[in-house]
């Protein structure tokens, strides 16, 4: 009987809900409970989150078998996006491997950090008007959703703290295969004028083509909020420039 539930639900996905099982089962939620705790016993099944559950191939040993972070990402929330620090890695803007898998959303979730199989999960909420520019892309055999190469730069710009610094978002801004038109759309429909201000000096600093609109305030704002509030003022972008090291040669 176990295995026959588990060849039923492999063939529509490895991961799996209590409320998908019951609608095809149609088992008592009591004793499907049951089930599930002796399946996960036996290492037919591991629970990624409560009432999730990822398949475990036969013969694979327990304990040891996992699915891609991108993958398991995509079933904790809907809708969804890889993204920041996530997607920077991803398209091979940093060096720096991201300790925690970045997913971007507009739902609401009772847990917004979580550890599965030994991997950290930040959900991040954002408004609806704030969640564009997604796209495909194949990890292993699965198409997941990560933010594209313009929207991953503009919520880094937003959320720093979700990229590493400034410095890293510097370094991704002089990928060749940026849009800088499609970078300038993202930072103004984003509706952030801290967002505008880091990317217009950014690419000031780097001699990047770009076209952004002056400040509407005198307000100074940080220009790396990750870091103290110490430093020289730039007039032009109404930023405290925190972070001294941003130069062509502190890139390389």
């Amino acid at each position: 009987m176990t295995i026959e539930i588990l060849k039923a639900m492999a063939k529509e996905n490895q991961v799996f809900s209590f409320d998908q099982l019951y609608q095809k089962t149609h088992i008592k939620k009591e004793m499907l409970k049951v089930i599930l705790f002796r399946m996960e016993e036996k290492g037919f099944i591991e629970r990624i989150e409560k009432g999730k559950y990822l398949i475990i191939p036969l013969g694979s040993e327990k304990g040891k078998y996992t699915l891609h972070e991108f993958i398991i990402a995509s079933y904790l929330v809907k809708p969804y996006a890889l993204s920041y620090w996530s997607a920077l890695h991803h398209y091979g803007f940093t060096e720096q491997i991201p300790s925690t898998v970045f997913v971007q959303t507009t739902a609401r979730k009772k847990k917004s950090r979580m550890e599965i199989f030994g991997a950290n999960y930040q959900i991040v909420r954002v408004k609806e008007d704030k969640f564009f520019g997604v796209r495909k892309e194949w990890i292993e055999d699965t198409r997941v959703s990560v933010t594209d190469k313009e929207k991953t730069i503009i919520d880094c710009l937003d959320k720093p703290h979700y990229a590493g610094g400034i410095i890293e978002i510097a370094k991704a801004l002089r990928n060749s295969s940026l849009t800088y038109d499609k970078l300038r759309e993202y930072a103004l429909k984003l509706d952030n004028f801290a967002v505008v201000r880091r990317l217009g000096y950014l690419c000031e600093k780097m001699g990047l083509p770009i076209d952004l609109p002056p400040p509407r305030s005198n307000k100074y704002l940080l220009l790396d909020p990750t870091m103290p509030a110490k430093g020289t003022n730039d007039p032009k972008w109404r930023l405290l420039i925190n972070q001294e090291t941003i130069s062509p040669e502190s890139l390389e």
